[in-house]
């Protein structure tokens, strides 16, 4: 039996004081929900401003003295372009908590970021690799393209799958890949479309983006240090490409000068 972390006894009263247990307590409900109540008033009560689309990520000051602090069940990662304001925000984290600071972001997630002059660089190769590892793809012929752009499917050609739970977990990687992938994820967004209707053209699709991962594993988005602060956005449609119903898929992207933002 330990005293409970946080709680403190003075110097004169060590070894004459016991604890009474009352109950034994193996995790709460409702623990991770007051963790985040309690992180969260703490930074509001100090100016940090919570973003309303996205609870987890916090904003404190402005300009060229913003930081932004995302959290992530216990690991919290800060970003902002002065470092003097980063150290102050990160020494105000170290009185309210107890902290241990790892160092620059390197590795998040399955996402890889890498730092130089020119700017920041995001990708998933090591996901990647454990991807075709896992999927025995390590040594298949690569791809040039993740899908054919004149290919369309339906629901009826081929035969059907067998183990539709093992394509789906197969797609639900692509997904995660295609955070830091556009170039794949038009042909995740359009297998994803018959997930109820699976067949063996899907899984030779499947199979195809996999061949491409293969030759372009390192492949990511690259944040120029350089860039304007000018936005414009591109909008595109495969007009009624869908055999079933005749309707369209329709992708965008928005690019603040030559780094890329969001896209769909």
């Amino acid at each position: 039996m330990k005293i409970p972390q946080g709680y403190k006894i003075n110097q004169k009263d060590q070894g004459n004081l016991v604890c009474k247990l009352n109950r034994s307590l193996y995790g709460l409900k409702q623990a991770s929900r007051q963790w985040f109540k309690r992180f969260s008033t703490s930074l509001k009560s100090h100016g940090f401003i919570q973003c309303i689309s996205d609870y987890s990520l916090f904003s404190f000051g402005s300009g060229n003295n913003i930081v932004y602090l995302l959290v992530y069940v216990d690991d919290i990662i800060l970003a902002g372009p002065s470092i003097d304001t980063l150290q102050k925000c990160q020494n105000l984290l170290h009185n309210l908590f107890k902290l241990n600071v790892v160092g620059d972001l390197k590795y998040f997630l399955g996402l890889e970021i890498a730092k130089s002059n020119q700017g920041i660089h995001l990708c998933q190769r090591k996901y990647n690799i454990q991807l075709l590892e896992d999927t025995s793809f390590s040594n298949a012929k690569p791809a040039v393209v993740p899908m054919d752009p004149n290919q369309h499917f339906n629901s009826t050609d081929g035969e059907p799958l067998q183990d539709l739970s093992a394509y789906r977990r197969l797609l639900g990687r692509l997904m995660y890949i295609s955070i830091s992938r556009p170039d794949v994820c038009f042909a995740v967004n359009k297998l994803s479309q018959f997930m109820s209707h699976l067949r063996t053209p899907h899984l030779q699709v499947v199979h195809q983006v996999l061949r491409y991962l293969k030759a372009t594993p390192g492949q990511g988005i690259f944040f120029s240090s350089q860039s304007k602060f000018n936005l414009s956005a591109y909008v595109d449609a495969d007009w009624g490409s869908c055999v079933d119903n005749r309707r369209s898929t329709i992708g965008f992207c928005i690019f603040m000068g030559d780094s890329l933002l969001t896209w769909k």
